[in-house]
């Protein structure tokens, strides 16, 4: 691993970011209300469509949570405490209406689960979590990835977990300690990206592991620079979402 290479690739990659020549720069995210950034219902958006972002294309969940959201007859699924008034069936057709949900039963379940957990220990309002915990980036992973894994299925999870602390950072009001430690979130797209750049091997990338070693390598790499991990993960997914444009020089 050549790391001064991979470092002046990094350079580019963030430099044609910035000028939208990665395929441009329109996120799944940037589909939203645009609702005031610190409040309750801004915060509970980007979060519990969140938990099931798994194997589905991103851009087509937060268009449908939008819709969701705009539509009086759904729209009160983003509040925990009325979810948790509604029949499971209520629940069940708001959230696969719009297909929010497309496994019926299990993710009905899971966002229950979560609304569950935010009345339970945040009084419905999920800008708790962060407050109560000084906004440490640290202390929230550990209190929802380890302390209280099962309260927050999904959202726990290695690649979900820090992909909504950046979303609630890049989309809420919210400023982190420790936002060094934020990691990039290792998705597919985060992956590919990471092994064509050569900061992984064959043998890496197919392994079981590679979210991990992901992870791991871009903290070690970008350590004692003048990025944070948090500042390559958009670059990355646009560069392998868009088919690896050529590098400019």
């Amino acid at each position: 691993m050549d790391k001064k290479n991979i470092l002046s690739k990094v350079d580019i990659l963030i430099a044609m970011y910035k000028k939208g020549k990665l395929g441009g720069e329109v996120m799944p995210e940037d589909k939203n209300p645009g609702l005031l950034k610190s409040s309750l219902e801004n915060y509970l958006y980007f979060t519990l469509p969140m938990a099931l972002n798994y194997q589905r294309n991103s851009y087509i969940l937060w268009e449908n949570a939008l819709k969701t959201y705009s539509d009086p007859q759904t729209n009160f699924v983003f509040n925990p405490k009325k979810c948790l008034e509604k029949p499971f069936e209520e629940v069940q057709l708001a959230l696969t209406k719009y297909k929010v949900a497309l496994q019926r039963q299990k993710q009905t379940e899971i966002w229950l689960k979560l609304c569950n957990t935010f009345v339970e220990l945040f009084d419905g309002d999920i800008r708790n979590l962060f407050s109560g915990l000084d906004n440490d980036v640290n202390k929230i992973r550990d209190f929802i990835q380890k302390q209280n894994k099962s309260k927050f299925p999904y959202l726990s999870g290695t690649k979900i977990c820090n992909y909504w602390l950046y979303v609630i950072y890049q989309y809420a009001d919210r400023k982190y300690k420790n936002i060094e430690d934020l990691t990039v979130a290792p998705d597919t797209h985060v992956c590919k990206a990471t092994y064509k750049l050569g900061l992984i091997t064959d043998d890496e990338f197919n392994s079981s592991s590679v979210q991990l070693t992901v992870i791991d390598r871009w903290q070690k790499l970008l350590n004692g620079t003048k990025y944070k991990p948090i500042d390559i993960h958009t670059p990355l997914w646009l560069w392998s979402r868009n088919g690896f444009v050529e590098l400019e020089d």
